[in-house]
Parts: structure tokens; C-alpha cells; sequence
């Protein structure tokens, strides 16, 4: 099931991401890419106000970028169009909470999920991430030490 995501809406909603950074539509991409990867799913996110406008180069086989022409349309209007568009709009899931844009999706029977929802998800998949790459270090007391030396043998450097 492949994701239509607003991507300045779902910036807005993650705690890491400012929508004043200049480099946050990168940091969404990159998330979105783990995400993709992990989940073995296909996003398609739309921001607002790209120059030129189209297809970005940020595009991965498993994230497709693309930004609405500064000038000539909005991300809703190119979410709009893709919805209208999309042949098996069932099997797709708009990311929005843009009530124009959910009720547009729910017209063409594609599920749809709010940007807080996404938001929640791409943050407990992180946060598995994380906790899967921290060493553990147990605490091990002298006498279980002395046990274990006494147990298997061995010569203990004191």
C-alpha cells in the first residue's frame, strides 16, 4: 500500500523537524527513505513552493519527491490531481490533515491517515531504531565474577 503524503503538513506534526529549516523537506525525505525501507513500502511526497517545480532529484526507487511550481499551483492542487489520477486509489493512503484534501481521497475510496498518525508511526519505528543500536552493558557484581571464574576455571586478573 503505497502512501500520497503533504509533506509541508507532516513537517509540522515532528517534534525533530522544523518547518523553518531550510533543509527540512531533506530531513522529511530522508526519514521517509528509512521508512520505505523498513516498511517495504512506497511514499510520494509533495511539498509546497519548489523552483521550478516537478520532480525532485531528492527521489529514491522507494520515495518519489516532487514540489508544486512556486508560482503556478499548490502541493493540495498536485494532491488533488495525483488522487484524481490514481487508477487503484483503494490500495493507496493519503497523509494530510488538510480536511479538503481527506475528504477529496475519501471520494475516491483511498484510505486515509492524518499527518499526526504518520507522524507517530515514523517516530516509533526511530525510536525501535535507536533502541536496537544501544549497547547493552549489564552490571556485573565482584561475586558473580568470582562465581563465574570458579565456575569454568580460569586465572582472574586482579
Amino acid at each position: 500500500m503505497p502512501y500520497l503524503i503533504d509533506g509541508h503538513n507532516l513537517i509540522a506534526q515532528l517534534p525533530d523537524i522544523d518547518i523553518d529549516d531550510p533543509n527540512d523537506e531533506a530531513k522529511l525525505v530522508n526519514k521517509l527513505k528509512g521508512f520505505a525501507a523498513r516498511a517495504k513500502k512506497k511514499c510520494t511526497v509533495i511539498f509546497d513552493g519548489g523552483l521550478p517545480g516537478g520532480h525532485s532529484s531528492m527521489s529514491t526507487q522507494g520515495v518519489t519527491v516532487s514540489f508544486a511550481a512556486a508560482q503556478h499551483s499548490s502541493a493540495d492542487d498536485l494532491i488533488k490531481r495525483r488522487i484524481s489520477n490514481i487508477k487503484d486509489a483503494p490500495n493507496w493512503t493519503l497523509v494530510s490533515s488538510d480536511r479538503e484534501l481527506l475528504n477529496h481521497a475519501r471520494s475516491h475510496r483511498m484510505k486515509q491517515m492524518t499527518s499526526v498518525q504518520f507522524a507517530q508511526l515514523l517516530n516509533q519505528r526511530s525510536a525501535k531504531e535507536e533502541t536496537r543500536g544501544e549497547e547493552i552493558h549489564p552490571a556485573i557484581s565482584a561475586d558473580e565474577i568470582d562465581e563465574l571464574f570458579d565456575a569454568f576455571g580460569g586465572e582472574r586478573d586482579e
